[in-house]
């Protein structure tokens, strides 16, 4: 079970242990992570589970999908590592992936 580190939009840390093949969204839902809304339920339609993986993680992450990309464009606080939380399954691999919610997410 991976454990992952979110950065809340207030900049507090908060480490949580999520389950492999389950979507970081679903995670952060489960430990009531600030400013993870998730309004669409995970279905890749609505960008209120917008992360910035931190950058030594990117590449594990991998990038955006073209419909995900078209989402974030709406995104406030899109940087070069956004990702829809919905979008990223977890595994061992991503085991001590760190995440930060955009403080345009405030809850």
């Amino acid at each position: 079970m991976p454990t992952v580190t979110f950065i809340e939009p207030d900049q507090t840390a908060r480490q949580i242990i999520g389950a492999d093949n389950h979507s970081l969204m679903e995670a952060a839902i489960r430990a009531d992570i600030a400013g993870i809304v998730a309004e669409c339920g995970g279905e890749c339609s609505c960008a209120t589970c917008h992360v910035l993986v931190d950058p030594g993680w990117f590449e594990a992450t991998g990038g955006p999908g073209l419909f995900e990309d078209q989402l974030l464009e709406l995104a406030p606080s899109r940087t070069v590592t956004s990702r829809l939380s919905c979008q990223i399954k977890l595994s061992a691999a991503l085991d001590g992936l760190i995440v930060q919610v955009p403080p345009s997410q405030r809850s």
